[in-house]
């Protein structure tokens, strides 16, 4: 009889050779205690955090904490209900109102998390005969999105215009089209050129969906991520965005223009079949999201880190997933995942949590260091964070 695990034997045997070297489980590190942004206790020690998301640094903010606080006394724990049912509170359209004003946009509609988001929106809107035109580096909830959508689709090589205008090119006539992308894709930390790739999807007629999820509170005048700072906001017919990254909590959604967009919310199967965000959650949100309007000294600071972090690196050897830095994600190319893991180790050793990404996460089965930078960094944890990579990467011989 056929074993349904199976065909999981490969990455089980993978995980036991790697965890038989006596490497902690980089996968199953426990925070137990977390004591800022950028601080934790991890096996005992106090530890600093670079492997977040936490890029804008809302988690311990005092008005965010307080509004949470406040929502969980005045409505409960819980909604126990879909959005289209008992799940909306006050508290879910006064996010989808900060949403709203927060984009300058007409529309705005909250998911429980930001996979549902993506895999709401691209399923319900392309589908059966539809066409997905989409970079081979996208999101796992992206291409879920497609696969649940049933619709036909399209990839093309890593940011590259000229093939993802061929694809267009080969679409038959008159046939539904959506392009989809990413401002920041969260592996190398590299951006998309959308200005570009706007003007090209615009003139074959299609729709564009853009995924700002690694870019929201922190790229862009008003934080509005890579569209806005590119300036094709306006031309964008979705952005897809999460509460887990900079806005500091959990959650995800879609902003639009469009004028049909409201009938998303009775068509949408991952936004009607599922119980909304508990109340703390969306008045924790609101509250954040508010709050990164008026951010700019905290992405001035971040940007700050983040070339500080890639010049340092750069200096001392290591190999890095961008020329410059891009965005508040630094990925450290590793040799192999043996050495990646002992790296990673190294590092907890010294007081320094990162995340290990590998293959089939990674693009061209890379495996990576990848490294999320905070507005509350200081400059001098940078330092030392430049210091704890030199001292690891010679002990393992990385550099």
């Amino acid at each position: 009889m056929t074993d349904l695990f199976s065909k999981f034997d490969g990455l089980i045997e993978q995980r036991r050779a790697l965890l038989s070297t006596g490497v902690t489980d980089p996968f199953n590190l426990v925070m137990e205690k977390v004591i800022s942004p950028t601080v934790a206790v991890c096996n005992g020690r106090e530890t600093i955090l670079l492997g977040t998301y936490n890029y804008m640094g809302m988690t311990f903010d005092p008005d965010v904490i307080a509004a949470g606080k406040q929502a969980l006394d005045e409505f409960g724990s819980g909604t126990t209900g879909s959005r289209v049912l008992n799940g909306t509170y006050a508290g879910h359209r006064a996010v989808e109102d900060a949403l709203k004003d927060f984009y300058g946009m007409d529309h705005a509609m909250v998911f429980s998390t930001g996979y549902q988001a993506n895999l709401g929106i691209i399923s319900t809107m392309a589908g059966k005969g539809d066409y997905i035109v989409l970079d081979i580096d996208s999101h796992a909830s992206i291409w879920d999105g497609c696969k649940m959508g049933d619709a036909e689709v399209v990839p093309f090589k890593h940011n590259d215009i000229e093939a993802m205008e061929k694809r267009l090119k080969r679409i038959p006539e008159g046939a539904g089209k959506l392009v989809v992308l990413e401002g920041v894709y969260s592996m190398l930390g590299d951006i998309a050129p959308l200005k570009e790739m706007i003007a090209v999807a615009k003139a074959h007629g299609a729709m564009v969906l853009v995924d700002e999820a690694h870019s929201m509170g922190f790229i862009g005048p008003n934080g509005r991520g890579v569209a806005e700072d590119q300036g094709v906001l306006d031309q964008v017919d979705f952005v897809i965005g999460t509460f887990s990254k900079s806005v500091g909590t959990v959650g995800g959604f879609c902003v639009s223009n469009h004028p049909k967009f409201e009938i998303l919310r009775l068509v949408c199967r991952p936004y009607v079949f599922t119980a909304s965000l508990p109340p703390s959650v969306v008045h924790t949100a609101s509250t954040s999201i508010r709050k990164l309007m008026h951010a700019a000294d905290k992405r001035a600071h971040l940007w700050e880190n983040s070339k500080t972090l890639h010049a340092g690196l750069t200096q001392r050897g290591f190999k890095l997933g961008t020329a410059t830095p891009q965005s508040a994600i630094i990925s450290v190319i590793m040799p192999d995942l043996e050495r990646g893991a002992m790296m990673w180790e190294a590092l907890l050793h010294e007081g320094l949590y990162v995340n290990l990404a590998r293959p089939p996460a990674t693009p061209a089965g890379m495996t990576l260091l990848r490294c999320s930078l905070c507005a509350a960094h200081s400059a001098e944890q940078v330092q030392t964070i430049i210091g704890m990579f030199e001292r690891a990467g010679k002990a393992v011989g990385i550099i």
